[in-house]
């Protein structure tokens, strides 16, 4: 049965006053649970009836209008008061009402509740078609000031968005996309947050249940589309399922290894009305069979992972997103610091440890710094935590670490083992793990305690020194580069992206795809949280949606998106976006006319044969492009004026878009050629290393190799 509950407020004391006045009218059903119909997570001061689209139209006055009631002479009799406690006491009058007055709420509503009660309060999307049920449900939420949707100019940087909300702030990114054409367009961006391990929601509409299988107009089967690129997927068939499913996405998608769930509604579903509507939170979602991710901590392994640092002498931590996802930087840089440890990173794991500590070793892998992959290849100890041993950080896999004991710590069990042979692989939260060894050092029972191994791991600290002395990274002209000696002054890639890192070395950085994001991971120091940039899947247009999603985050930090003129033309259309919500975003455009990492690989592995890499035609003028968009505008070309122009740009209050002409045909390096062991590298055009550590001429190698051919003929 449906009940009206007024709910009324009497003061503490002997005297009963004769004013009663009502607090609060909500249109509740009554369950027997006390705290289920609760809605005083959302509400600021009152909440309001909720009307249909009818009822909308209706003087809002009236129907918001708090009632004064007049007390009741029966409940005026009655004693409230408490022995020598002063305490507020409430009544509920409880009567019938006629159900054809009384609101019945919708999947839609179901859908927004849900989403305030899990503390979600921003989302991205794109209207259409079999959503704008949800949309029409949006627009009293947005009125009231309980969520704020943000409209993107192209889906796909809907899920890029959300992707780069949920990596800076760590919490859930959501997006919506129509049917058809619109449920498809967030497919690569789904792909992105799979492959990182990125937290997300996606809401798809869908048309109506009686036309699904019907092929009817813009109807695509998303489910299965998306259904080896998601952790887990739903289509919802009824209004009454929709609270819990989306509280169990949300569950599922951030909790174990965090990953995009895909929820498919119908658009007869969001419609739908309840007779009785249960809110759902996430408390019970975990009670749920086969959605558990908690893992017992394996002491025992844990006990011979620090034997084995005990007889070790080289150990290196190698360091992945995983440690990000978890929040155990903090234990990372106690482990590491307590030892003396040098860190290596992935590029999902930039900013895990601190870059600018001398235990950093900087990026790993086919474009990484040349210590790090000689660290690699020399230690006797391989710590891996919350990494996968992709084919990009590894090189020929045979030769990765194989001087070393490998450990591997993971939540994913499924990684354990799936590239790489391991010697103790430890399952369960990273932050857990590092928390019990740091637990176990300091129990002196251990035998592996007694060693001093802090003075043992010297020696190896020492020779990473050397290393970083005899590789450094070079932003600088050379006599091995293509800049010509009588014109000095041409615009560097690399000084550009340094000089970034010294203006703001606290800025949020999101990158595209290509050289620019190399150069970028080689050459800015940032901390836990402030790298965003598509590593798995490797997304051109990735950056600048991202970078609104980190905007959205943090409106008061700054956010710089570093981009190549090939990617920014892939989501330039965002400019609208990030003028319509005068977003602080520095955009920092590297032109170099090329796609440039395909011309660097068709220049080296391909003999010069230029295919279809070339962009300088048809280029857009980016400065007319940002005026279109009552966006700011700089342009440099000149090495010498480029800290003047980047300082001008970071100061900036608004947001701003810089385009740095720079040489063109400048290579990132080092750079390991694929199936090739990490520690042969290309230094630069001329110069490679050896396994060894030695650098070689290549022109000088070639050079030998003939004369050797010339001599053999004769």
């Amino acid at each position: 049965m449906i009940f009206q509950l007024s709910i009324t407020l009497i003061p503490y004391g002997d005297k009963l006053q004769q004013k009663w006045k009502t607090i609060k009218l909500i249109n509740y059903c009554s369950h027997k649970e006390r705290y289920r119909n609760t809605v005083s997570r959302y509400s600021k001061r009152f909440f309001y009836f909720r009307y249909t689209s009818k009822q909308r139209e209706l003087n809002n006055n009236k129907n918001y209008k708090l009632t004064l009631l007049e007390p009741q002479k029966k409940l005026q009799k009655q004693d409230y008061s408490l022995e020598g406690k002063k305490k507020v006491h409430i009544l509920k009058g409880i009567q019938e009402i006629n159900h054809n007055k009384l609101y019945n709420h919708t999947g839609a509503f179901a859908l927004f509740d849900t989403l305030v009660r899990s503390k979600v309060y921003s989302v991205f999307g794109y209207p259409g078609g079999a959503i704008l049920p949800l949309y029409d449900e949006l627009f009293f939420w947005e009125n009231n000031n309980y969520i704020k949707h943000y409209l993107v100019r192209h889906e796909q940087a809907a899920t890029h968005a959300a992707d780069g909300y949920s990596r800076a702030s760590g919490k859930i990114g959501i997006c919506f996309a129509t049917s058809g054409p619109g449920a498809t367009n967030l497919v690569t961006g789904i792909a992105t947050a799979h492959l990182d391990s990125i937290p997300m929601i996606i809401i798809t509409g869908q048309v109506g249940t009686p036309f699904l299988g019907t092929d009817a107009f813009q109807e695509i089967d998303i489910y299965g589309i998306t259904l080896s690129l998601v952790k887990h997927s739903y289509v919802v068939l009824e209004s009454r399922f929709l609270a819990q499913i989306l509280t169990e996405a949300i569950y599922i998608s951030r909790n174990g290894r965090p990953g995009p769930v895909l929820i498919d509604i119908p658009k007869n579903v969001g419609l739908e009305k309840m007779k009785k509507f249960i809110p759902c939170y996430e408390t019970s979602v975990h009670k749920v069979l086969g959605w558990r991710y908690k893992f017992k901590i394996h002491t025992f392994k844990i006990k011979m992972a620090l034997q084995k640092l005990s007889e070790a002498s080289k150990p290196l931590l190698y360091i992945g997103g995983g440690v990000t996802s978890s929040n155990a930087s903090h234990e990372l840089y106690r482990l590491a610091k307590r030892f003396k440890i040098p860190v290596t990173t992935t590029l999902m794991g930039k900013g895990a440890f601190d870059e600018k500590d001398t235990l950093s070793l900087g990026m790993l892998g086919m474009h990484g710094t040349a210590y790090a992959n000689f660290s690699v290849g020399n230690c006797d100890l391989l710590i891996a935590i919350g990494a996968r041993f992709d084919d990009r950080v590894t090189g020929k896999l045979y030769d990765f670490a194989c001087k070393a004991f490998i450990i591997h710590i993971d939540f994913d069990e499924a990684e354990i083992g799936k590239n790489k042979n391991v010697g103790i692989g430890i399952i369960g939260d990273v932050k857990k793990i590092l928390t019990e060894f740091l637990l176990l050092m300091t129990l002196p029972e251990h035998t592996w305690a007694k060693k001093a191994l802090r003075q043992e791991f010297k020696k190896w600290y020492y020779q990473t020194l050397k290393w970083k002395r005899r590789f450094p990274l070079r932003p600088i002209p050379s006599n091995t580069s293509l800049l010509p000696r009588t014109q000095e002054d041409v615009l560097l890639p690399q000084t550009v992206i340094q000089t970034v890192s010294e203006i703001n070395p606290h800025a949020i950085i999101t990158t595209d795809v290509g050289q620019h994001q190399m150069w970028a991971a080689q050459y800015i120091k940032c901390k836990r949280r402030r790298w965003l940039s598509s590593s798995g899947l490797g997304t051109m247009g990735f950056g600048l949606p991202a970078a609104i999603g980190a905007a959205v985050a943090y409106p008061k930090k700054d956010i710089i998106c570093i981009t190549g003129d090939s990617s920014f033309q892939m989501n330039l259309q965002e400019l609208g976006t990030i003028s319509k919500y005068n977003l602080r975003i520095k955009i920092i455009i590297i032109n170099n006319h090329w796609q440039g990492m395909v011309r660097q690989w068709q220049e080296t592995f391909y003999g010069n044969r230029y295919s279809h890499s070339n962009m300088a035609e048809g280029a857009p003028k980016f400065d007319i492009l940002a005026d279109a968009y009552d966006i700011k505008s700089l342009y440099t070309e000149r090495q010498s004026e480029i800290w003047t122009k980047l300082r001008d740009t970071l100061w900036c209050d608004g947001a701003i878009l810089l385009e740095c002409n720079v040489l063109e045909k400048e290579n990132c390096y080092p750079m390991v050629e694929p199936s090739k062991p990490n520690t042969e590298m290309f230094l630069t055009r001329k110069l490679s290393t050896t396994t060894e550590g030695f650098i070689v001429d290549k022109e000088e190698e070639e050079n030998k190799a003939k004369f050797k051919n010339i001599l053999k003929e004769n």
